[in-house]
């Protein structure tokens, strides 16, 4: 794989992710521009989060029953053309029924993890995935600002007339730059979204794999969605624009994720596991801090969020590298396995982090976070034990003796 093509594919990564998240600045424009009550606009954001997690199962698999060029492609026109039906909605309905749209086929980023892992060598693909996961989590954090910044100026309907034509381009620069690949099996569509489902049963590094993942994104997700409640509280009366700002800290895993990867080509996806592991134990104990409130703990904050970021995505890094390689024939439906266990952990993770903030405030999340660290990490622990006991075989019993 040339750097053109997997520059090509990072910008895919960054582009799509990025339109689910872009909408989330820009709600309170959308329900002004529409003439709707304030929270209107939040169900456009909704639609497009359940849009994904649709296409994430129904979608992604196919990434194995088609050649990875002509899917990706068409996912990026029909994201663009569902970009340029929001950017015309002329009511709430149809711009509600074009994100449901968006939101579906903006899945290139999990299509584009298991072309690239197939297009370069084992020792390599640690480094690729960390620089596409780069991308997405440029992608994820610039897409705020990105649309933000420019529906400010020119009104709601410009992000997305802008998003789409991204897709567009985009679409056009993939059909003359990433290699044509064969499909990898020829199931039938319900045999193919059955199949992830089964791989979890049958394959322990797929299941290790997404514990892992959805324990600690489930620790993340329940400290972010109650970091705005701790930074909006009486400890330190901020508005919602700090949450924003300390978001940004999470720029510098772009950065550490491509490191990551080469580690992972070094080392292994384990030690890299155990390191990751260990630093939300550390980022849980920085984090706690910061319910002293003031200049200390706010620097408490930033430290541990940012400790966070880079643990959490260097983490999956590892994981990814370790599920693509456990069938090079299924890797778009150990990824739908993969992702939807991760987004799974995430809405548990949240779910619990607002109950146990309401018993037990910031220190109560912490002492959450920690604990499902603990838990990944003792899980992965006893794996690394059973690696390095050798197994003792008994001699079989002969006649004679």
């Amino acid at each position: 794989m040339s750097r053109r093509t997997l520059a090509i594919l990072t910008l895919t990564c960054a582009v799509a992710v990025g339109n689910i998240y872009f909408p989330q600045a820009i709600a309170p424009l959308v329900a002004a521009g529409l003439h709707l009550p304030p929270d209107a606009g939040a169900l456009v954001v909704t639609t497009t989060q359940a849009g994904y997690t649709a296409g994430i199962v129904l979608l992604v698999p196919l990434g194995d029953r088609f050649p990875h060029r002509p899917f990706l492609v068409t996912l990026l026109v029909l994201t663009g053309l569902g970009l340029l039906a929001a950017g015309c909605a002329p009511a709430l309905p149809p711009l509600v029924a074009a994100s449901a749209l968006v939101g579906l086929t903006t899945v290139a980023a999990q299509v584009a993890g298991p072309l690239a892992a197939g297009l370069v060598a084992a020792d390599r693909r640690g480094a690729v995935i960390g620089t596409l996961l780069s991308g997405s989590t440029g992608g994820m954090l610039l897409a705020r600002t990105f649309s933000g910044t420019l529906g400010e100026w020119l009104g709601w309907r410009a992000p997305y007339l802008v998003a789409a034509a991204l897709a567009l381009l985009l679409a056009a620069s993939l059909a003359v730059t990433v290699p044509l690949t064969a499909a990898s099996t020829r199931r039938r569509y319900p045999a193919l979204l059955a199949e992830p489902l089964r791989l979890l049963r049958a394959e322990p590094e797929l299941r290790r794999s997404c514990f892992y993942q959805a324990a600690v994104f489930a620790g993340f997700s329940a400290v972010w969605i109650c970091l705005a409640l701790l930074l909006t509280g009486p400890a330190y009366g901020l508005g919602a624009q700090a949450v924003g700002l300390l978001a940004l800290v999470g720029a510098a895993t772009m950065l550490c994720t491509p490191v990551a990867g080469r580690m992972v080509d070094r080392v292994g996806p384990d030690p890299v596991n155990l390191v990751c592991m260990l630093g939300v134990l550390v980022s849980a104990a920085v984090l706690a801090a910061g319910s002293l409130g003031g200049a200390a703990g706010l620097a408490a904050l930033t430290l541990g969020t940012l400790v966070l970021d880079v643990a959490m995505q260097c983490g999956m890094v590892a994981n990814q590298a370790r599920v693509y390689a456990v069938r090079p024939d299924a890797r778009g439906r150990l990824n739908t396995a993969y992702m939807t266990c991760a987004y799974l952990g995430g809405s548990a993770g949240s779910w619990l982090g607002v109950r146990v903030w309401s018993v037990a405030g910031w220190r109560g999340v912490c002492a959450l976070l920690a604990l499902l660290a603990a838990l990944a990490l003792t899980r992965h622990l006893l794996s690394l034990r059973r690696r390095a006991t050798p197994r003792i075989t008994m001699p079989s019993r002969t006649a004679s003796g």
